[in-house]
């Protein structure tokens, strides 16, 4: 730790100024990892619960206690694709609306509310692809600072020896380690995400596909009747 300290002491401000832009960016990565994975746990285990549920209720018809369900879902990004098309469908169900036009506007009531999801899911993932891309480059310029800094040491000094040197190689190395500590895990979780992200979407499109095929079923036994 004392060595470390030493080093810092040598660092020119322009070092300490990236290493500082490094801390930044490493502690709002590490902020957006554990929020964003705090979001898909929640969202993946609510529609676990949420799915068996609302598929009993829509067997039976009630849409009502479909909706309620979705309601109680809250964080489940199935619940929020489910209950839009419902409300929309339960809205329009009642009223002299043709039957086809009631199940295009659930289909666009889906289809947004879908949108709002992906746009949900993808929030701060932009952030984490750019940190990962480009704290590399940052520790880059720290290194090329610290290799500067050697060799003005080195025309400085009577001596050209190691002594005159190390602390520019040292700043330098600092830097370039200190941008793959924040890049590597940047890049790992990001990719993570995108997985899942993609899963989701998956998984959204499929129940949107669903419940469509259940509003036009319902609709074709109401009109058969």
């Amino acid at each position: 730790m004392s060595g470390f300290m030493e080093m810092w002491d040598q660092m020119g401000f322009l070092a300490k100024a990236i290493v500082f832009v490094l801390g930044i960016m490493s502690v709002w990565s590490i902020s957006v990892m554990i929020e964003r994975y705090l979001k898909f746990y929640a969202a993946r285990k609510q529609s676990r619960e949420f799915a068996p549920a609302v598929s009993e209720a829509l067997k039976t018809g009630n849409i009502r206690e479909a909706i309620e369900l979705a309601e109680q879902h809250e964080k489940s990004h199935l619940a929020k694709v489910v209950v839009a098309g419902l409300q929309e469908f339960q809205a329009h169900e009642g009223s002299s609306a043709i039957p086809g036009e009631i199940v295009e506007a659930s289909r666009r009531a889906l289809q947004r509310a879908t949108a709002i999801g992906i746009e949900e899911l993808k929030r701060g993932l932009g952030g984490l692809a750019t940190i990962g891309a480009t704290a590399p480059f940052v520790g880059l310029l720290g290194t090329t600072v610290g290799i500067i800094n050697a060799f003005l040491g080195m025309a400085a000094g009577e001596s050209v020896g190691l002594a005159a040197v190390a602390p520019g190689i040292a700043e330098a190395l600092v830097a370039t380690a200190f941008g793959l500590f924040v890049a590597i895990p940047a890049v790992w979780m990001y990719n993570y995400f995108t997985s899942k992200m993609e899963s989701f979407i998956v998984e959204m499109d499929n129940s949107s596909s669903e419940l469509i095929d259940y509003f036009l079923k319902r609709r074709a036994e109401k009109h058969g009747d």
